[in-house]
């Protein structure tokens, strides 16, 4: 279970900065956000799913409500 994890947040890092070319600053401050949110939720849970999504949720408010 925990190998498919890191898998499955491999797969969709790689998706969510291949389409980054074509965003504004606040959608990159977003999906920026819910990467380091999802690695910190990861780890602060010990892999756990929930954690982790929990994290990439916050991560991508804070991120997104960050001003450039």
């Amino acid at each position: 279970m925990k190998l498919l994890l890191k898998h499955l947040l491999a797969v969709i890092a790689l998706t969510a900065f291949t389409g980054c070319a074509n965003m504004n600053a606040q959608q990159k401050n977003t999906a920026v956000g819910a990467a380091i949110g999802g690695v910190a939720g990861s780890v602060l849970t010990n892999g756990s799913a929930i954690g982790t999504v929990g994290g990439a949720a916050v991560g991508g408010v804070i991120g997104n409500q960050i001003k450039r």
